[in-house]
Parts: C-alpha cells; structure tokens; sequence
C-alpha cells in the first residue's frame, strides 16, 4: 500500500468501509474540503489513483507553490457563468488561506502581482494539508483508483481498487485533463455525465501556444530569446507579462495567460514595447543617431536577435537618416501591435489548467452541490471555473472545496 506522505490507510483491505463522505482526487480542492468536513465531525475517506498525494501542488510555482493571489476577484476567473465563482471566493479568500499558511510557520513571499509562493517548498502545503486532515480525523488513500459508482438509497456505493465504500455524500474533486503524465483523466467528467450533467466542452488553458508553416520558420531559431514585459491581446482582453520564444512557438506569463482566451483563427496580437512609443522614438533617435541602422536602434530596446530577425523579415535596414517620419511611425505601430498568427497550441501536455468541465448550471454556487443529485458534489477544476496564471487556480481550490466541506 503506498500513501501520500502522512496519508493514512482506511480499514486494511477497505474490503467494505462506511464513511460520511468519500472524496475523490487528493488534490488541493480535494484535501481542502476533507479538512472542513473533518472538522465538523464527519468520518472523511479521501481516495486517489496517482501513487502520491498533491502532485500538481508539488510541481507548482517552480516547486515553490504559487498557493494563492492577494488580488483575487471573481473577474480573475473564465466560465460559462461569470457570476457562479462569487459566493464560495467571497466566504474562503486569500487571507483565510494565509492564515493558515502562517498557522503551520510556512514562510512565503510576494513575487509579483499578488502572487505568494512558499520560501523554501511547495512540500510544505502538501505537509500542511495533509497534518490538517490527520487534526480532523480524516482518511487519506493514494494509489486506490475508483472502477465504479451508482446511487444507493443511503447515498453512494463506490468500488475501489481496494473494495468497497458507502458514503452519505460524494465529493469529485479529480481535476481535469491537464498534464496527463501526472495521471490526469477525463474521470470526473464521465462521473458528471453518469449523473445526468452537461459537461462543456473542454480545452487546454495556460498552455504554450505554436506556431507552423513560415510562421515557425521565421521565430524557430530565436528559441530561447525573451522580452520581460510585453501585452498581449485578443480583442478586448489583454496581460502584460513575459514572453519566450520557443522551438515550437511562443510563451512566458503573457502567452499563458492569453491562451485561455485565444481560439484557433482569433488575431492575437503582441505589443513588443508595451511602455514605448517605438514610433516617436525611431522619429527622435532619427535626429540624434542618423547614421545609425534600424536594426541597430531596435536592438537597444529588443533582444539584438529579434531585432534583427525583424528587420530581416520585415523592415529593412537602413540607416536612420533615410526614413521618413511617417515610415518610422508605421514601424513603430507595427511593433506595438505585432500580428502572430497561431497555429494552435501545446495541448493537455503542458497545459497548467483545464478550460471547460462540469456545468455551473446543474451545480448550487453555495454548496457546490449538484441540483439533480443530493449528496453529489463537484469542486475544483473539473467544474466550468478556470482562473488567471498566478495563484487564482489554487484559490479556487481552496474556496470551492471549503464551500463543500461545510456541507457534505
């Protein structure tokens, strides 16, 4: 039997166990609700598949753990319905979370943004979680896959790899389709379906995007060149971050955070100097370097690389003196509105977020309980609520598993 670290076996065998509430995925919203539930007193087992508890919490933040964002607001969060996040992120916010965090000594700063990561290891929320559960009396199995459920008249009956289980309430808390290398399945979303509800469709979310054709022809061999700050939009959404060049595409902060918004065939769009106005400052650098190339003056506020790489494609180098206002201005608007053109993106590979999932529709924004199953409840990613790069995922996590750990 192999458990999360700190993970507790339920009844040896789990030949046949009775539990109030059976949760399945070990991940942050899973773990979040079995610690509220714990503590109101209710016998909690939590199950999952993958051979180690929180794996996506572990990897997090660059093994730092991303936990939360100071600056969360429910407009931080894509869904079907914008309002459905409000109740659960109002009543468990970021403090709350802090506060636990700073319960168990974990030291942690801001890096950017709001965003707060642990000093030392993301080890230290899964720690946390996980003595918390032990607190509250709560049951935590790794490496026990769920094979079947069905609906009993005293709630659910639910086999195991380890046998079977009887719970008053089900929690489905096994996240979506992102990073299947860390065992991610489409699991909760056939749950929801089994139960009669809608599942959106699903994509990948804070994903890399790629790039074909000439298009990677013309970038492929700046793989690894980066601007610290860019803005990058579709339509009316915008994020100022970095950005990276890839071999397969672009990505960094900016790209991530866009990706959730870009569908094949948006025009996405990159302002490559997002605090410069390149036009007004090729028309000055005109008069104070007029012997000096273009690709020369570009490569004092781009990359050199890209600099280049522009001018070699797109603009041609000549030296200053030999432009006229309006041909630098245009350059310069170019520049602060470059076009790239998507051919799609990495996909569920890399992606750190799953788009879509459980409708809000058939699911109560309180409780988190289903409205067509009594005792069924949906937290976390496998629901239609999908947050910025930066913290805002695990919030939800948190929030939403509390709202059900109070409850079920």
């Amino acid at each position: 039997m192999r458990l999360g670290d700190n993970a507790r076996p339920a009844a040896r065998g789990c030949r046949s166990v009775k539990v109030d509430v059976l949760i399945i995925g070990a991940g942050a919203a899973g773990l979040m609700c079995a610690i509220a539930a714990g503590q109101r007193g209710r016998r909690v087992l939590v199950v999952d598949h993958a051979n180690k508890v929180g794996k996506k919490i572990l990897m997090s933040g660059g093994g730092r753990c991303n936990f939360t964002n100071m600056g969360v607001t429910p407009a931080n969060y894509l869904s079907a319905n914008p309002h459905f996040a409000k109740s659960a992120l109002a009543r468990y916010t970021p403090w709350d979370f802090i506060a636990l965090v700073e319960k168990h000594g974990i030291a942690y700063h801001e890096k950017e943004l709001g965003q707060l990561f642990c000093d030392d290891s993301s080890k230290q929320i899964v720690r946390m979680l996980l003595d918390e559960c032990g607190a509250a009396g709560v049951t935590v199995e790794a490496d026990c896959g769920v094979q079947r459920v069905r609906k009993t008249s005293g709630g659910f009956s639910v086999h195991t790899a380890r046998g079977e289980v009887h719970a008053e309430s089900l929690v489905v808390a096994c996240g979506g389709l992102s990073i299947p290398s860390m065992g991610a399945s489409g699991f909760g979303y056939e749950l929801a379906r089994q139960f009669g509800h809608n599942v959106l469709p699903t994509r990948a979310g804070l994903v890399p995007l790629t790039l074909s054709g000439k298009h990677q022809e013309h970038y492929q061999d700046l793989a690894g060149v980066a601007l610290p700050m860019v803005e990058t939009r579709v339509g009316k959404q915008g994020f100022r971050a970095g950005l990276l060049f890839t071999h397969r595409g672009i990505s960094g902060p900016a790209i991530l955070q866009i990706s959730s918004y870009w569908q094949s065939g948006d025009d996405l769009r990159i302002d490559l100097l997002p605090d410069l106005d390149v036009g007004a400052h090729l028309v000055d650098q005109r008069t104070a370097r007029p012997l000096a190339e273009l690709k020369t003056v570009l490569g004092d506020v781009l990359p050199k690389r890209l600099a280049q790489r522009l001018c070699e494609q797109w603009f041609e180098s000549r030296p200053m003196r030999q432009y006229r206002d309006a041909e630098l201005t245009e350059v310069g608007a170019q520049l602060n509105a470059w076009p790239i053109t998507a051919s799609g993106t990495e996909g569920y590979r890399t992606a750190e977020v799953t788009l879509g999932g459980v409708d809000t529709d058939g699911i109560s924004s309180s409780t988190m309980q289903s409205k067509l199953v009594p005792g069924l409840y949906f937290i976390g990613e496998v629901v239609d609520v999908t947050g910025w790069l930066g913290g805002y995922n695990f919030q939800w996590a948190w929030a939403s598993g509390q709202a059900a750990g109070e409850v079920a």
